[in-house]
């Protein structure tokens, strides 16, 4: 069983930038796959971007160019660096991990102002 936990979220005006860290309870290496989702209000969880044991990624089409996902085998932990930030982009963001199963963390906020 893999454990999530998510930090980093927050309140951010349009244009700037946060960083999102999920620290797992154990080594990422054997994992398939991390990724982050995010879930806005009346809408249904998305994947924004997901990167493979192999270290293929992927992005949603609204966040390319803007966010970049990147992993830390040392530390055991994926990131997801968000720049240019817009108002849409304001969700819970969850980190994902893939190994048979999914496991999710609790979520951290992000909101964006205009």
């Amino acid at each position: 069983q893999v454990q999530l936990v998510e930090s980093g979220g927050g309140l951010m005006q349009a244009g700037g930038s946060l960083r999102l860290s999920c620290a797992a309870s154990g080594s990422i290496f054997s994992l398939d796959a991390m990724g982050w989702y995010r879930q806005a209000p009346g809408k249904q969880r998305e994947l924004v971007a997901r990167i493979t044991r192999g270290g293929g990624t992927n992005y949603a089409d609204s966040v390319k160019g803007r966010f970049t996902i990147s992993r830390d085998f040392a530390k055991n932990a994926v990131y997801l660096q968000m720049n240019s930030l817009k108002p849409e982009d304001t969700a819970v963001y969850y980190c994902n991990a893939v190994q048979g199963a999914d496991y999710w963390g609790q979520g951290t906020q992000v909101t964006v102002s205009s």
